[in-house]
């Protein structure tokens, strides 16, 4: 049988720049301060394991998701936006919608302008 997702785990997905760091520590903290874990890609520098691999398995192992698609804007150097921020909450929404009985109790929050 399939261990069960933590039911205190919070994946958050936002921008890690040194401008939305007080968001992200705001973030964390009411996550912590309402008695839940939370997750990001920054919880563990392992050079050894793909980032979209380390994501993927921290969006798997979360119930809720906490998603700040709001600085999805063109950058100044490449002209590009970041993609990277609705990718994974496509990936959560993926797993909602495509994943086993476990991943389909799955609920998130989106952040945006």
């Amino acid at each position: 049988m399939p261990t069960p997702i933590p039911r205190n785990h919070v994946f958050i997905n936002c921008p890690f720049d040194h401008t939305y760091k007080p968001i992200f520590d705001a973030i964390v903290f009411a996550v912590h301060d309402l008695g839940f874990v939370a997750r990001s890609a920054l919880e563990i520098d392992d050079g050894s394991e793909v980032r979209l691999t380390k994501i993927e398995r921290i969006i798997e192992e979360c119930r809720y998701g906490i998603h700040d698609i709001s600085n999805v804007a063109l950058d100044a150097n490449t002209g590009l936006p970041r993609f990277n921020m609705p990718l994974e909450l496509g990936l959560f929404f993926g797993c909602k919608r495509f994943g086993d009985e476990r991943q389909r109790t799955k609920v998130c929050i989106i952040l945006g302008d």
